[in-house]
């Protein structure tokens, strides 16, 4: 595959040097693992640059005659993509890397050899530890597969993935970016098409839903003539396809559907999409009127309220402008409600201190 998203790797801290008995000098400290966050790194290139992924600090330097404070071991940097997740082989995570230059010490050096040690050394930190990624994006495009989410990425940004008319052709995270006229950008990712019982690790589960958990804001993207997988499961109409993609997404982690979202209806060139939609638009508009008509195990706890909803069509390229002016509204709200809420925490601070 061309996109890992899991790394299991082996991390040693460097050990100590050794003392020196008949003048008391200390051995220098083992070198530390350190994992750094870097852009442009990928887990694929960690893989390949080291393919036996292990990492092993320096050795200290011994006490000597010249020089009775040993030097520490050099040091071991990794550089790991943004949004890692370190966790230890128990699968409890022990840190995470979000941000460029973010740094985490992923195994300490031994102590040199010194009197308290009967001038021996110790040995570095030791352990296996997984590197999972959540990708980190502007925005996260959610929907079940043929919906037209890889089409839309290629419409709106200069990512290129790869397109069929059938179902699962995104088998690995794409990323994209929306450049607008001022210069600014938002990305965007388009993630798997998730099915029916993906919180239980149904068809590319959690693979997929890890990666939704990072991306500030959702954009579903709906077939408004609805979804069939397969012909052995069961048609959903566009309703039906919204309320289970938010079913999906509570069950696996309920704060997901908190995430500011907007609502693409795709293939509004397709006959009927007109009346499809105006059937929709007043199932959105008061959904508990229409909750009886579905399946009660189909009914998430919380419906997604939408910022938007916008009737586009990836195939001649309707509503394609105005869903990136959309996109672009929501994310500056989101920004400055960000900072409204971190202004009002300063000046909170600033009082109770005085």
């Amino acid at each position: 595959s061309n996109f890992i998203d899991d790394l299991r790797v082996y991390v040693r801290g460097g050990t100590g040097g050794m003392g020196y008995p008949n003048l008391g000098g200390e051995g220098g400290r083992g070198g530390d693992v350190w994992f750094v966050a870097r852009e442009r790194t990928t887990l694929k290139s960690i893989r390949e640059k080291y393919p036996r992924k292990r990492f092993v600090a320096g050795t200290g330097a011994n006490s000597s005659v010249k020089a009775l404070k040993g030097e520490k071991g050099k040091d071991c940097e990794v550089h790991v993509p943004l949004g890692i997740s370190v966790l230890d082989d128990d699968g409890k995570q022990i840190g995470e890397l979000n941000a460029a230059g973010e740094r985490f010490l992923a195994a300490r050096g031994g102590l040199g050899g010194s009197l308290a040690t009967n001038f021996l050394p110790c040995k570095g930190q030791r352990r296996t530890v997984h590197l999972d990624l959540k990708l980190i994006a502007d925005v996260g495009l959610v929907g079940f597969p043929n919906a037209g989410k890889s089409s839309l990425l290629s419409k709106i940004s200069h990512a290129k993935p790869e397109i069929a008319n059938y179902a699962f052709t995104t088998i690995q995270p794409e990323l994209g970016k929306i450049m607008y006229a001022d210069y600014k950008q938002i990305s965007v990712a388009d993630l798997p098409g998730l099915i029916e019982g993906a919180h239980a690790n149904k068809g590319m589960g959690h693979k997929f839903l890890k990666h939704v958990e990072r991306t500030k804001q959702l954009l579903l993207v709906v077939d408004i003539s609805g979804f069939q997988l397969s012909i052995k499961t069961q048609f959903r109409t566009a309703f039906e396809t919204i309320l289970l993609l938010t079913k999906e997404l509570e069950l696996y982690k309920e704060e997901l559907v908190t995430k500011p979202a907007l609502l693409a209806i795709n293939k509004m060139d397709l006959p009927c999409a007109k009346d499809n939609l105006d059937e929709l638009t007043a199932q959105l508009k008061n959904p508990q009127d229409f909750l009886h008509l579905v399946e009660e195990e189909i009914i998430p706890a919380n419906t997604l309220e939408f910022r938007e909803v916008i009737p586009i069509s990836t195939y001649t390229g309707e509503g394609i402008e105005e869903l990136k002016t959309c996109i672009r509204k929501s994310i500056d709200e989101q920004a400055e409600q960000v900072n409204e809420e971190y202004r009002k925490k300063k000046l909170l601070l600033l009082q109770t201190s005085k």
